[in-house]
């Protein structure tokens, strides 16, 4: 029986470690981060079937995650650490020179948890639709999760990756968009709207799951939801509407916390509102 308590203590300490992460280097992308904690928080607490302490790069017979819009690697870290994967400590090295914990995830630094690079927006679908259809040939039932933007969906490729994975009937993915309404530079209806979202997915031949991302038990629902329609012939895609800057009231209700580190004052105020509940790194 899924812990909700354990999970919301897990996701609020979370926060803390992202506000301080990025102030240390006074470099990140708090925002989504902070937006985006709980779902980190049930993908890899709850939902995923996964062996921190046995990464391995091709993961056969366990669940796969790729992060597609990358610059959120600060909640990422926090979670993957927190699990396992790699000493807490390790966190306090956040964007330093020679650091593992590069600002965008790398393969590169041979860090476990980390199979594609990513930051450059729009190409996480695709690396996920070809991981799904090698897990499907080669007998593995496991799923393959992904994570997006909403402004990333301006991205060409994501289309062309949601009309193959439609097309090729890549029934063990499932995606999820960060569905804030913000981007780096403003709201994402006066950059560039994205209209009916669930009508467009369901156009290319996806199955919808609508769920909102700050509220631990309606997001463990949403996955609940999605898992179980995995398997009919059909990709599921979660709609997560979430809250940029969730946890932090000056951060909240803007884009201009997409990609701004908080000076010291800043910081102080957001640590006052971030409870520390497992312990701090």
């Amino acid at each position: 029986m899924t812990d909700i308590d354990n999970l919301k203590k897990i996701a609020a300490q979370v926060r803390r470690d992202v506000i301080r992460m990025v102030h240390k280097p006074a470099s990140g992308h708090p925002g989504g981060s902070l937006g985006c904690a709980d779902f980190f928080t049930a993908l890899y607490f709850d939902v995923l079937n996964i062996n921190p302490q046995k990464f391995t790069m091709d993961g056969v017979g366990e669940d796969l995650f790729f992060l597609s819009n990358g610059h959120l690697s600060a909640v990422w870290y926090s979670v993957l650490a927190r699990r396992g994967y790699f000493d807490v400590k390790e966190l306090s090295t956040f964007r330093l020179i020679d650091s593992r914990l590069q600002g965008h995830p790398t393969p590169a630094e041979h860090l476990p948890g980390i199979r594609i690079a990513s930051g450059s927006l729009g190409q996480g679908l695709s690396a996920a639709c070809g991981a799904a259809m090698a897990k499907k040939l080669n007998g593995d039932k496991s799923l393959v999760y992904t994570l997006h933007g909403d402004g990333e969906l301006q991205e060409g490729q994501i289309w062309e990756a949601v009309m193959f994975a439609a097309a090729k009937k890549i029934d063990n993915l499932i995606a999820t968009v960060d569905y804030n309404g913000k981007q780096i530079d403003g709201p994402v209806d006066a950059v560039v709207s994205l209209g009916d979202l669930k009508a467009k997915w369901v156009s290319f031949g996806w199955d919808v799951v609508e769920a909102n991302g700050n509220d631990m038990e309606q997001l463990l629902a949403g996955f609940a939801t999605a898992k179980k329609r995995t398997g009919n012939g059909k990709p599921v895609v979660i709609l997560m509407s979430t809250e940029m800057g969730m946890g932090v009231d000056f951060m909240m209700g803007t884009h201009k916390w997409h990609g701004k580190a908080p000076s010291d004052e800043e910081f102080a105020k957001a640590m006052a509102q971030l409870p520390e509940t497992i312990g701090d790194f």
